[in-house]
């Protein structure tokens, strides 16, 4: 089963971290969270990886619709977004809201998946359509 949103972008991390952000939030997406991957494995097990954050996204209408129909679909929630450094450019992957119904097997959950995903995509696709007229 394929879970992940994901697209290349030609900028760097440093430079694709706040155009998620911002991208997210375009669609009515808040970060709540937010780990950075490579501290954290650095801290705690003395291991090094490329820069890596995972970004925990949330709708707040779309949460409270999706909880309203399921409550341990809050296990689901928020939406997380991985940006990281990978061969010079940056992969941002979320991850497929339409994993909720699969995964619960609740059909009821389907348009709040569905509403979830195309605010994804739109986000994504307005990061690489920012990239391909600036670059």
């Amino acid at each position: 089963m394929k879970y992940d949103l994901t697209i290349t972008l030609d900028l760097s991390y440093e430079d694709a971290v706040p155009a998620v952000r911002a991208a997210l939030k375009e669609q009515g997406f808040g970060v709540l969270t937010e780990i950075d991957v490579r501290a954290t494995m650095r801290e705690k097990l003395d291991a090094e990886v490329e820069p890596y954050v995972i970004l925990g996204a949330c709708n707040p209408p779309l949460a409270h619709r999706a909880l309203e129909i399921d409550r341990t679909i809050g296990l689901l929630l928020p939406c997380n977004v991985v940006v990281r450094a990978d061969n010079g450019g940056t992969l941002v992957q979320a991850l497929d809201p339409n994993v909720m119904t699969e995964l619960t097997g609740r059909e009821e959950l389907r348009p709040v998946a569905e509403e979830a995903g195309r605010r994804l995509r739109a986000a994504l696709d307005s990061l690489t359509s920012q990239v391909t007229t600036a670059g």
